[in-house]
């Protein structure tokens, strides 16, 4: 199985997948929940079933005509509006009451705009100093193979476009059906930046291994040979991963999922690059260095 040899096919179809996906960032944007953009979140149920576009009529009617509506799996609305004191939230309260019947508020959280800004930086900046930690701790760890930097960096390009991969669908979803990146959005994020960099370190461990024991002197030999043998572990992972995450998708309430859903695209983000991106590039960028038919992989190199 030659998978390197298609490696410019797997560039080509990145590419595309990494435009649109700025296209629609660009042009859509992403909605941020209050965590980051300030505003109030109110969860209410009714007694009698109450259609959204009834609520979305009689929230205008109130004067709430910029609001986001989301039903949960269980009936309820969930409700973004600007950021609403004890006041304006009895008055809103209080006037859906009146127009659609008696209901009761299950939830209801408020950001200030200042708290939104340093939720915002905080985020910001966890997720530069995950990505910047795993790139020095990859380099570290291959310091005894040649260039030991660029499978770091590597690695690295692959958690890049696994993030813009996730921004760009919620970019989407956000257009459709009016989703929105909240923290838990961020702590999935985080946790497939751990998934997908260990399935990356492992094809890069099993490339060491295979330069230590001498299979072959090019690059290409050895990562291709590397992804075969690594091939099954990572989709049957990924697989039994999926599995979990689908039925968590299904019948967990609307407060986990942002959680759930950027982790499963995480996986299959991250099972594909690991195994048709990250090393790909790591043997295109060794064979521009040093020409098309030299290797810079020795066994001497990788021990140790």
């Amino acid at each position: 199985m030659n998978i390197m040899k298609r490696r410019m096919w797997y560039f080509l179809v990145a590419g595309i997948i990494a435009v649109i996906c700025i296209i629609s960032l660009a042009t859509v944007g992403i909605k941020t929940g209050v965590e980051f953009s300030s505003g109030s979140i109110l969860t209410i149920g009714f007694d009698k079933e109450v259609n959204q576009n009834a609520l979305t009529q009689e929230l205008a009617v109130l004067g709430y005509r910029d609001v986001i509506i989301q039903q949960t799996g269980e009936g309820d609305y969930i409700i973004r509006t600007p950021e609403l004191n004890e006041t304006s939230k009895a008055q809103l309260v209080t006037g859906l009451t009146a127009g659609l019947g008696s209901l009761s508020v299950k939830e209801f959280d408020s950001v200030s705009s200042m708290i939104a800004s340093e939720t915002t930086r905080n985020a910001s900046i966890a997720v530069v100093i995950a990505v910047v930690a795993m790139l020095l701790y990859i380099a570290w760890a291959f310091r005894k193979m040649p260039s030991p930097f660029r499978f770091g960096t590597c690695a690295v390009i692959g958690l890049a476009f696994d993030l813009l991969v996730a921004l760009g669908i919620y970019s989407v979803l956000g257009a459709i059906r009016s989703w929105q990146i909240d923290l838990m959005f961020i702590a999935g994020i985080l946790a497939i930046l751990g998934y997908s960099i260990n399935n990356t370190v492992i094809i890069f461990d099993r490339m060491r291994e295979n330069t230590a024991r001498g299979i072959s002197p090019d690059i290409e030999v050895v990562a291709n040979a590397s992804i075969v043998q690594t091939l099954g572990r990572s989709f049957n992972s990924s697989l039994t991963t999926l599995i979990t995450l689908f039925v968590l998708a299904l019948f967990v309430g609307a407060s986990i999922q942002n959680f759930v859903i950027v982790l499963i695209i995480g996986v299959i983000s991250g099972t594909l690059t690991s195994t048709f991106l990250s090393p790909e590039l790591l043997v295109s960028w060794q064979k521009k260095s040093l020409g098309r038919n030299k290797s810079n992989l020795s066994p001497a190199s990788a021990k140790g």
